[in-house]
């Protein structure tokens, strides 16, 4: 059971980490805060954006407040996997004979960077999909557990497109987050420029360690939700999908594919942590539908006609949210909370009545039953 105590050491403990992260990163507060959500959470980031807007400077900044070891991996088309999950070798021992050791990769860490990740083969990027989901490394046969809390946060680049293999579906899913890095306004680029004539180094201190983060996770996995809002949180990612029982038109309309159970899962992991983060101990809608965005855009795959008309991913969880909210009560009334009155319902039609019943109801023949 979580206790009051439990709950002041998490926001001092993010406030903290917060802190120190602004003291690398200048602005980008939503994708400062999504990602470290995520990893509260124990989940995986996809961080999207041009180059030069700081998401390989965040990485790193969160290996230093986070004390943890860090490993970064440059995604090339002659990367192999056995650069990144590490081989067995020949070595010899003390008598001189010679047997086979295992030599670990740069994923063996906990918290890996994988710099521009779609420019590495899919069998290369295939080598990541099980360290990803179930923590775990097969090399020959054998499996070998990873170091918690493990975490992979990776970038890629979306205007440059020669050189670059398009990240499988699968892969796609096993991230929790895709973080889009805007680029920074006026003032943000003044004072980026104003702090690396200083030093380029990153100067965060270390603001949390791994056993505090994980004690973290325990405490929000503590949080209740309410069956309101979890059915919520399922319905939208049910109405992502064009032929579910809650399909919404725009789904019908522009979407290939929908949102997997795991984007479920994700929206209400990582809506415990932004609650604690907001001062609350209960999961609220508005958590459900800022989460959205970052949970399913890379989730919903769209069609030829959503491409044709140039709609993107954020545009049409917006529409998929608004249509949500007006067909609630069609899937499940949701409850009265500040700022989010719950939907009327709609009174029920009157059965329409034949033309013989029409004319005695007109005269007016039909009466009450008196109640027994």
């Amino acid at each position: 059971m979580v206790s009051e105590n439990d709950i002041k050491q998490f926001s001092t403990q993010c406030d903290e980490i917060f802190k120190q992260i602004s003291r690398d990163i200048v602005g980008q507060r939503p994708v400062v805060q999504g990602t470290v959500i995520a990893m509260i959470a124990g989940g995986n980031v996809l961080l999207e954006g041009v180059p030069g807007v700081g998401k390989t400077r965040l990485v790193r900044s969160l290996g230093r407040v986070f004390d943890l070891p860090f490993a970064r991996i440059q995604f090339t088309p002659d990367l192999m996997p056995a650069d990144v999950t590490g081989t067995n070798i020949i070595v010899k021992d003390e008598q001189g004979n010679s047997k086979f050791s295992f030599q670990p990769g740069p994923v063996f860490s906990n918290i890996i960077l994988a710099d521009e990740i779609n420019r590495a083969t899919p069998k290369t990027q295939s080598a990541l999909l099980e360290a990803m989901q179930e923590h775990t490394v097969t090399v020959m046969g054998v499996s070998r557990k990873l170091s918690e809390p493990f975490f992979v946060l990776a970038t890629q680049n979306p205007i440059e497109q020669d050189g670059t293999y398009p990240l499988p579906e699968a892969q796609m899913d096993r991230f929790m987050f895709k973080l889009l890095v805007p680029n920074p306004s006026l003032d943000e680029l003044m004072n980026i420029v104003t702090m690396t004539q200083k030093t380029m180094a990153e100067v965060a201190d270390k603001a949390c360690t791994g056993e505090q983060l994980l004690k973290m996770r325990e405490t929000a996995n503590q949080i209740p939700v309410a069956d309101e809002v979890l059915r919520y949180a399922m319905i939208l990612t049910s109405a992502t999908h064009p032929d579910s029982e809650c399909a919404t038109d725009v789904a019908k309309k522009y979407v290939r594919v929908g949102a997997s159970p795991r984007a479920g899962q994700a929206l209400i992991s990582a809506a415990k942590v932004m609650a604690l983060i907001k001062g609350r101990f209960n999961v609220a809608y508005s958590d459900i539908k800022e989460l959205a965005y970052p949970v399913l855009r890379h989730r919903i795959k769209l069609n030829f006609e959503a491409i044709a008309e140039r709609i993107s991913a954020d545009d049409i969880i917006r529409m998929i949210l608004e249509e949500v909210d007006k067909k609630i009560d069609k899937f499940g009334k949701k409850s009265a909370e500040p700022g989010n009155e719950p939907l009327q319902k709609a009174p029920a039609p009157e059965a329409e009545l034949s033309a013989e019943e029409e004319e005695p109801k007109k005269r007016g023949l039909f009466k009450k039953k008196p109640r027994e």
